[in-house]
C-alpha cells in the first residue's frame, strides 16, 4: 500500500488547505486504506460508483473528500469528483417559496427539503453514464450571498469519472418514526415550530425524494463525531477564525455570525443530526470517528459490502 509519506502533493494540498503536519497520518491511516477499499468495490462492481461521505458539520468531511479524491485520482488512476450537497441547495427565491407556502423555517438552507434533488440525481446520472462522454456542470452555491450562482459560473467536468464522492452533512440519512417528531428537541422548534410542521415536512422529504437520491449510494463512509455539542463548538471555533482573518483593509468590516446566531442556526440540524448519530453507525459501510480533539482516531468496516452481488 503507497503511503502519504513519500507524496509531495499531499503536503502541498495539505498547506494550501491550512492543516498541519499531522493530517499527513490522517491521510496514510484513513484515507489511503479507504480509497483502496472504493478501488475494489469499483472493479467488483465493474462501473462507476458513488459513495456518500456522511458527516456533522465541523466534523471535516468536506477536506477529508478533497484529499480522498486526491487519492484516488492521483495515486489508483481512477477519474474522481467530489459533489457537495451543499451545492445542491434551492436558490434563495425557491426557498423563499417553500417558507411562505409550507413553514417559515424553510427558508434557511440546511435541512432536507432545502435542497433541488432533482438536480442531483441528473448531476449522479451525467457523471456516471459510461456509455457517453459529455462535459458536465457542477451546481456551485455560494453560502456568502445564500443564493445559487448562474449557471454559468459552475463548474465543468468530462464525463463519465470512476468515482463520484457525494459529501453532506445528511447524506444517507433515514427517516424518524412519525412518534419521534411528537415533542420538540431544542428550544427553536418549541418556539417556532409549535405544530410540528417543519419537521414533518423535513422527515417527508427524506422518506420520498432523498431516499431517491441516497438510493444511488454504493456505499456510504459516516465521519462520526463524539457527540452533537461539538458541532456548536467546532463551528463557533470556525466563525472566530473567519472574525480573525478578516481584511485588514477593512477592519470595521463584520464577518461571520454572532455565537447567538450559530447556536440559533445549529438548532435547525439538532434533530437529524441526533438521529444519525443513533442510528447511522450501524447502516454505514465504513465508520472513520473523530475525537474530541477534532482527530480521526479509529476507521471501522462493515463486512456486508462485498456480500451484494454485482449487477
Amino acid at each position: 500500500m503507497k503511503s502519504a509519506s513519500d507524496k509531495s502533493w499531499v503536503d502541498e494540498l495539505r498547506r494550501a488547505e491550512l492543516l498541519p503536519d499531522s493530517y499527513a497520518a490522517t491521510v496514510s491511516d484513513y484515507v489511503v486504506p479507504l480509497a483502496e477499499r472504493i478501488r475494489t468495490l469499483q472493479v467488483f462492481l465493474g462501473r462507476p460508483v458513488v459513495i456518500g461521505i456522511n458527516g456533522a458539520q465541523g466534523s471535516g468531511k468536506t477536506t477529508f473528500a478533497l484529499f480522498l479524491a486526491s487519492w484516488l485520482e492521483r495515486e489508483l488512476g481512477l477519474r474522481s469528483v467530489c459533489l457537495s450537497l451543499d451545492d445542491l441547495y434551492l436558490d434563495k427565491k425557491a426557498r423563499q417559496s417553500l417558507a411562505e407556502q409550507h413553514h417559515p423555517l424553510l427558508k434557511t438552507r440546511g435541512v432536507p427539503g432545502s435542497h433541488d434533488v432533482a438536480l442531483g440525481i441528473k448531476t449522479l446520472a451525467e457523471l456516471t453514464n459510461s456509455g457517453s462522454d459529455r462535459t458536465v456542470k457542477l451546481p456551485v452555491f455560494d453560502k456568502a450571498i445564500d443564493d445559487l450562482l448562474e449557471e454559468s459560473a459552475w463548474q465543468s467536468v468530462d464525463g463519465p469519472v470512476d468515482i463520484v464522492l457525494l459529501e453532506g452533512w445528511c447524506v444517507g440519512a433515514q427517516p424518524q418514526s412519525n412518534e419521534s417528531l411528537n415533542s420538540p428537541i431544542n428550544a427553536l422548534e418549541a418556539g417556532e415550530d409549535v405544530d410540528g410542521g417543519w419537521r414533518t415536512f423535513v422527515n417527508e422529504a427524506l422518506m420520498h425524494d432523498y431516499a431517491d437520491l441516497f438510493g444511488l449510494l454504493d456505499a456510504l463512509v459516516m465521519l462520526r463525531i463524539p457527540s452533537f455539542d461539538k458541532v456548536i463548538e467546532w463551528r463557533e471555533l470556525q466563525e472566530q477564525k473567519l472574525r480573525e482573518n478578516v481584511d485588514e483593509q477593512n477592519p470595521g468590516e463584520a464577518a461571520g455570525m454572532s455565537p447567538e446566531e450559530i447556536r440559533r442556526f445549529i438548532m435547525h440540524f439538532e434533530r437529524l443530526t441526533r438521529h444519525m448519530l443513533e442510528h447511522m453507525p450501524g447502516l454505514a459501510d465504513t465508520v472513520i470517528d473523530i475525537d474530541t480533539s477534532h482527530c480521526t482516531v479509529a476507521i471501522t468496516h462493515n463486512d456486508w459490502l462485498f456480500e451484494r452481488p454485482p449487477p
